[in-house]
């Protein structure tokens, strides 16, 4: 039924064949039967297979077992996740917090609950497929405005002066070119135009900030963002994702967020394995300046090589191809040489934009950095990175 719509996909190079990883997730894993360097994971601080984070997990299913066994406002609701909730606010500088089961369930359904038929959405135009479709959701007047163009977004500010709420929304930080929002430009203009300012801070937490609370605290915002998304899968080694705000704005979410009611909750044993990972993320500090001390060393070496890094100003590192082909191509050169890096193609970045998306964790060893340059300048020598 399907089959002539997957041919145009295999002719633009757009079918994904995902590897399967035989290992836990660390800076190498096992790729059929071999040992590779794993260059394009979202666990910046190495924390998913940390001792603590798991021992944590299996503690808490020997006591609750494995699955919740129902959605939160029926018997879901575990004393964990009250207490990672809290622990969560606290940490987000934020009066209270909820829990929802991915990312995309709390952005779809943070949004569609905020945002009405009669309000209006102001979104960044490089916003998170989970944004865009929350925003689609919602039913509210949808206006996009160009890539952390401010001025852009003040002329949209002034044009909706008249609808119910206007609501900003943006990525802190951008999951494919790496780069960061003017997130103190943006709150500006939400005081100045009365407008709610959500911010999903996905590859934030953990990782910015000098306490790692992320991109309020990084800029020194606390206080002035009313809507926080986080995601408890990247920096935080586990699963799942939450929003903190004021205790009316959770109370509310709690009963309107569909994505939230209507799921069974996250189990137990994830709650604990992530209240583990807060305490790290807390008590050691090292490992975000290991983190970043890589992304230096990643960069400089690229840029030795000749490799430009035009974007980026996280440990998210695109090196853009162009061709969605030409990438695959790129990915499987870097396979060949024992470094895994995914291709990511349209419609995950634009068309003509396609690129090995490069991350870089605190668990890489100098040596691992290192390697991983010398194969991407194999890549520049065989010319397929674009200047």
């Amino acid at each position: 039924m399907f089959e002539q719509e997957l041919e145009k996909l295999e002719q633009q190079h757009l079918i994904r064949h995902p590897l399967v990883v035989q290992s836990a997730c660390g800076p190498r894993i096992t790729i059929n039967n071999r040992s590779m360097l794993h260059m394009c994971s979202n666990d910046y601080l190495g924390l998913a297979a940390h001792p603590a984070v798991k021992q944590a997990a299996v503690h808490a299913m020997e006591y609750y077992g494995f699955g919740s066994g129902s959605s939160r406002l029926v018997s879901g609701t575990s004393e964990l996740h009250v207490e990672l909730e809290q622990r969560l606010a606290e940490f987000k500088g934020m009066d209270a917090a909820l829990l929802f089961n991915s990312g995309y369930a709390a952005n779809t359904g943070i949004i569609a609950a905020v945002a009405g038929e009669n309000d209006a959405i102001l979104s960044d135009s490089l916003n998170h497929a989970s944004i865009i479709d929350g925003c689609r959701l919602s039913k509210a007047h949808v206006h996009v405005y160009k890539h952390k163009d401010m001025g852009h977004l003040e002329m949209l500010l002034k044009e909706n002066q008249h609808a119910g709420k206007r609501l900003i929304i943006t990525d802190s930080i951008f999951s494919m070119d790496g780069d960061i929002a003017p997130l103190p430009d943006i709150v500006m203009l939400a005081e100045k135009y009365h407008a709610i300012c959500m911010v999903d801070d996905a590859h934030a937490t953990g990782v910015f900030g000098s306490q790692g609370r992320g991109s309020v605290e990084h800029f020194g915002l606390e206080g002035r963002v009313q809507i926080q998304m986080g995601t408890l899968g990247k920096a935080l080694g586990s699963c799942g994702a939450f929003v903190a705000g004021d205790r009316g704005l959770i109370a509310y979410l709690a009963n309107t967020a569909r994505s939230y009611m209507f799921s069974t909750s996250l189990p137990p044993a994830v709650c604990a394995a992530t209240l583990a990972a807060l305490d790290i993320v807390q008590r050691e500090p090292a490992l975000r300046i290991k983190l970043w001390n890589n992304r230096t060393r990643f960069v400089k070496g690229l840029e030795a090589k000749g490799i430009s890094l035009h974007f980026s100003e996280s440990p998210i590192l695109p090196v853009v191809i162009g061709d969605s082909g030409h990438a695959l191509q790129a990915g499987r050169m870097l396979l060949e040489q024992g470094v895994f890096a995914a291709a990511i193609r349209p419609p995950t970045v634009p068309l003509g934009t396609a690129r090995i998306r490069a991350t870089v964790m605190a668990a890489h060893s100098d040596d691992d950095i290192d390697q991983a340059i010398e194969c991407f300048s194999m890549l520049a020598q065989a010319g397929l990175i674009r200047a």
